[in-house]
């Protein structure tokens, strides 16, 4: 009989408080589909710990010692293997979320909120999708709301082209929201997104939404 430990979500927690690393163990031990394979208390750990071993999901503090969240991200790119990376903060910032979600992090959750969003954060990255806390995602919404439309290298043209409202849902398909989370979050009705959707597709000229995707982070609109 196989393993039962393969068929599950291979999960390191790296905090520097031993205290929220029991308590996301205590959350995560009570899910059948999830097993705690190690932890760290610093950077430095974190580092150490996947240059020997692996794990499917790392949930990673920013504000550690020795070495910090950012760093590690900037290290794991010169790794071969590298985990998904579910950011785990007290420090929710819009300028934090952009710079880790440009470092690779597939998700960001606060600290306040983690016994309600962990366990579906870390299900979601594992499985290759991103994952935002209400709050996290809320602060994004604002952040899109109010930025002008811009210039991007040789598209610049192209992008400016796009109306304001073409703009947010192209950003928003970008981050892998649904028509539904789309129409919520812009108090619109779905039928109106998917007609954005068809025109973006129309403008850019790309075949469906994973092409408004890689259109999008070629251009910097995410």
């Amino acid at each position: 009989m196989e393993d039962l430990l393969d068929d599950k979500i291979t999960v390191h927690i790296a905090d520097d408080h031993q205290i929220l690393i029991d308590g996301v163990m205590a959350v995560l031990g009570l899910e059948k589909d999830i097993e705690v394979v190690g932890y760290s208390l610093n950077g430095n750990q974190v580092l150490d710990w996947f240059h020997e071993h692996s794990a499917d999901v790392l949930v990673l503090d920013i504000n550690m010692p020795e070495v910090d969240g950012i760093e590690v991200l900037r290290q794991f790119q010169h790794y071969e293997d590298v985990p998904q990376v579910v950011i785990l903060s007290s420090y929710d910032d819009i300028k934090l979320i952009k710079e880790v979600l440009s470092m690779g992090a597939k998700g960001f959750v606060p600290k306040k909120s983690a016994g309600e969003h962990i366990v579906k954060a870390i299900r979601n990255v594992a499985s290759g999708d991103q994952y935002f806390s209400e709050e996290v995602k809320e602060k994004m919404m604002k952040t899109l709301m109010g930025k002008p439309i811009q210039e991007k290298g040789g598209e610049g043209m192209l992008i400016n082209s796009l109306t304001r409202r073409e703009y947010q849902i192209l950003k928003l398909i970008a981050q892998q929201y649904t028509t539904k989370e789309i129409s919520e979050a812009l108090h619109i009705s779905e039928s109106t997104v998917e007609t954005h959707r068809k025109n973006l597709i129309r403008k850019v000229n790309v075949k469906n939404s994973v092409g408004l995707a890689i259109f999008a982070m070629k251009n910097e609109i995410i």
